[in-house]
């Protein structure tokens, strides 16, 4: 039972300097493009971050600095990256938390602007924890009946998510197969932005979705407490919050 595409789908896995959104950078990047006739592009390519790699990053992923000293940084392949991603709906392992606001800020930070409003995200992680509750390596056995070698590596980590999305069409008949049913299923909110901080409610409103106003419309909060929005701005958020806040005040002009 194959996926239904209507347009390319980009698979993609990153490994980082760290987990922290605003503050680490891209290592390793790896996608297959896979577009309506099922042929595949598979591109890995590694970065150098412009920080020196903690070794409790180097534990997870085997990349040291010694490593990516030669490799080009995020902003030498920035534009190019997006040339491929434009146009394709984007899938990952964990992505819709963790990757894709890790790769807009990345892009942001390069000055490339890629639209990702109009792309259908399908997060593989999502679909395996609502049905089966484990971890990639875990789904790749189970769905795959393979073990998951060079786990953390970009590569092999993005080879198991779409080889795992397959199997999971497969297994399952309720589960959707073109992708914006499964856009919807590995969506946990509606987030307006990518980390959730805002989410849409049942009128389509955007609601704060952390801290002190949490459950608290937006736009009423930025009202009431201006303050609340420098808070924002200048705070350890990810550019994408940001610009989502802005949209927001910029509006109740």
């Amino acid at each position: 039972m194959p996926l239904i595409l209507k347009k390319p789908i980009i698979f993609f896995d990153l490994e980082t300097t760290g987990v922290d959104i605003t503050r680490d950078r891209i290592v390793e990047i790896s996608v297959i493009k896979v577009t309506p006739d099922g042929k595949e592009e598979e591109r890995t390519r590694r970065v150098n971050p412009g920080m020196p790699i903690p070794a409790e990053a180097s534990a997870v992923h085997g990349i040291t600095d010694e490593m990516v000293a030669n490799e080009p940084q995020f902003r030498e392949i920035a534009r190019s990256l997006a040339n491929l991603m434009t146009g394709c709906d984007i899938a990952g392992f964990n992505s819709n938390r963790f990757d894709v606001p890790m790769l807009d800020q990345e892009f942001q930070r390069a000055g490339v602007k890629f639209d990702f409003s109009k792309v259908k995200f399908v997060d593989v992680q999502t679909i395996f924890h609502k049905k089966e509750q484990r971890t990639l390596a875990a789904a790749y056995r189970f769905y795959c009946g393979k073990e998951l070698e060079n786990a953390h590596s970009a590569n092999a980590d993005t080879r198991a998510t779409y080889e795992v999305l397959k199997a999971q069409v497969e297994r399952y008949p309720d589960l959707p197969r073109d992708i914006e049913g499964l856009s919807k299923f590995s969506s946990q909110n509606r987030n307006v932005d990518f980390m959730g901080r805002l989410i849409y409610n049942d009128k389509d409103q955007e609601v704060i979705n952390f801290g002190k106003y949490k459950g608290q419309l937006a736009e009423e909060v930025l009202k009431k407490d201006p303050s609340y929005y420098d808070w924002i701005i200048k705070g350890d958020f990810a550019q994408n919050t940001k610009d989502c806040f802005t949209r927001i005040k910029l509006r109740r002009r």
